[in-house]
């Protein structure tokens, strides 16, 4: 629910020897070369107005009209930099949703995103979103693979008590969506982990209260995803953000991260790049402004389709990238640095690890992400009734609980089981995440939700007693624009309307496969495979999963230990049907 169009695809920068590619015929509409005037409507009524004032209106007018006193450009735009979405209205069937007009699919109720920078909160704050989700959001809540939590039914007329008691507790929704900055993803175990690098905390502060509310940059061409890491797990998808620091050791200048822009995925996916420079601790702020200020100063703007910074970044190159930051918005080289080294271990932190203060931290799957506001609220009672008051949100659609004693480790997983929270979940259940679907999502075509946990409970049957030497992700979107990460997991299914045996269109999805990032069990990372026309439907997951991972099994190589995405990338065609 979080991409508003398709996007063109990506054009690889010129390798040595070749060609570079030819100049546009038209402006891109970058400021710094094309000048500032707007050359689409969506860039007119940002330059107007950006959307950060539109929550006086929200609070002083349209809570008190309601829905139908909304100005339409303020509901479909700049409501976006506050967090809230129309919802799709019910009963609208997928193949409609590519002819209806968006006021025709919404419904008078918003999806509202809660903004979770770095995935951390505490027991207090999340007793006050599941008050909201009850209260307010018929007990909807879902955990996002970018660690928001993300609520439903969300009248405008409640909006600002809702932010009154977020607030109240540090929380807010301040350009959780739209052409801003959005959350910055950080390390789960950030500041706890035993075998953590570096604590990224104090950088993720740094940007969100420098930067996130600021007007010169609440106007970008796109939506601009940030993550930092300090773990040696690599844990926050770093290859498929904007701008990303992992984590790494200088041999002269100690700990710092390396630096990568460009990431990002949808229907034109591209893998982010490194810039080959050294970022240490304090400059981190400085060089996130920088890569948001390119973004902002020769982003894309005529094209929406083409608005992302992977497209500047293909056509730049990264020479041309770090020069360009160095000179124009840093004043000052950065070092030289090294790659960060392959993973160590998986980076969902599912299961019971030893902090660096002897206590641990535990890792639970929910079912794809799907909560409730009564589960969020029986979690915090059941944390801080084991001796705790943290967990954090993860880019996995997971849940890490912190502080616990080890004699309260064994009672608490027994309490979140309760909870349909699983500290020792199948493979299967672990890898699989899903976007919002059809069912409140206006770009979706077929549901992801419902079929993607029916999938994983049948499968946890049929895959009982099998042998996996790895785990299998799974991940199940609703359209193409890939909020659920389609192209990077071992399985990928890709929402859209398919011909069955019998001439009927049903919701199905197309089947990408071999794809992932990088991990302890993969190199690096890489897009998966399509077969043409492999397509399974919506209700088939599980026999398609089951046939296609028995093949897997009966075929890989055992000796070289081969994965799962290394084997779907060498396999014919036929194996993978």
């Amino acid at each position: 629910m979080t991409q508003e169009t398709i996007e063109a695809p990506a054009r690889p920068a010129a390798r040595s020897g070749e060609r570079a590619p030819r100049p546009a015929s038209r402006p891109h509409g970058q400021w710094k070369v094309d000048g500032t005037a707007p050359l689409n409507g969506n860039e007119e009524w940002k330059q107007v107005d950006n959307g950060l004032s539109v929550r006086d209106r929200i609070e002083n007018v349209y809570s008190k009209g309601g829905f139908a006193s909304i100005d339409p450009t303020d509901l479909h735009g700049r409501f976006r930099v506050w967090g809230l979405y129309t919802q799709r209205k019910p009963g609208i069937d997928g193949g409609r949703t590519a002819t209806l007009e968006p006021h025709e699919l919404e419904d008078e109720f918003f999806m509202l995103r809660v903004r979770i920078d770095g995935g951390q909160l505490t027991t207090e704050q999340l007793r006050v979103i599941a008050g909201i989700s009850t209260e307010f959001g018929r007990d909807t809540a879902d955990l996002t693979d970018r660690q928001n939590i993300q609520l439903h039914w969300i009248r405008v007329e409640d909006v600002p008590e809702i932010w009154r008691r977020l607030e109240g507790v540090g929380l807010g929704t301040t350009e959780a969506c739209g052409d801003v900055p959005r959350v910055v993803l950080g390390s789960p175990v950030a500041g706890i982990a035993a075998d953590e690098l570096i604590d990224p905390t104090a950088q993720i502060d740094a940007i969100t209260s420098r930067f996130i509310g600021d007007e010169t940059l609440a106007n970008l061409p796109r939506k601009f995803k940030s993550a930092i890491t300090g773990h040696p797990s690599q844990d926050v998808v770093h290859e498929i953000n904007d701008v990303a620091f992992v984590a790494v050791a200088h041999p002269e200048l100690g700990i710092g991260y390396d630096l990568w822009v460009g990431g990002g995925l949808s229907t034109a996916p591209r893998l982010a790049e490194r810039l080959g420079v050294f970022v240490a601790p304090e400059r981190v702020a400085d060089a996130w402004h920088g890569v948001a200020q390119i973004f902002r100063d020769y982003g894309y703007r005529r094209l929406r389709n083409k608005a992302r910074l992977k497209f500047l970044l293909a056509d730049w190159g990264t020479e041309k990238f770090r020069q360009v930051l160095e000179t124009e918005y840093l004043g000052a080289p950065l070092p030289d640095g090294p790659a960060a080294p392959k993973p160590l271990a998986h980076g969902d932190h599912v299961g019971v690890h030893r902090q660096k203060d002897g206590r641990f931290y535990v890792g639970v799957t929910p079912i794809v992400g799907r909560v409730s506001g009564p589960t969020l609220a029986k979690l915090a009672d059941l944390i801080e009734a084991h001796g705790s008051a943290r967990l954090r949100t993860t880019p996995h659609q997971k849940l890490v609980i912190l502080d616990i004693p080890e004699d309260h480790v064994e009672p608490l997983i027994a309490g979140l089981d309760e909870l349909g929270l699983s500290a020792r979940p199948s493979l299967i259940r672990r890898g699989t995440i899903a976007c919002t679907g059809i069912e409140f999502c206006k770009l979706a075509i077929v549901e992801t939700k419902a079929f993607a946990t029916a999938a994983v409970l049948e499968l946890e049957r049929t895959l009982d007693g099998f042998d996996l030497p790895h785990p299998i992700s799974l991940h199940v979107n609703g359209c193409p624009n890939s909020c659920a990460r389609i192209q990077t997991a071992d399985i990928g299914l890709k929402g859209q309307l398919i011909m069955d045996d019998s001439g009927e269109q049903v919701p199905g999805y197309q089947v990408h496969l071999g794809g992932g990032l990088a991990t302890a069990d993969r190199e690096e990372a890489g897009l998966g495979r399509t077969v043409r026309g492999l397509k399974v439907a919506a209700d088939g997951i599980a026999d398609y999963v089951e046939r296609v991972v028995t093949r897997f099994l009966d075929d890989r190589d055992a000796v070289a230990d081969e994965t799962f995405a290394e084997w779907a990338h060498r396999a014919d065609e036929e194996a993978l049907r």
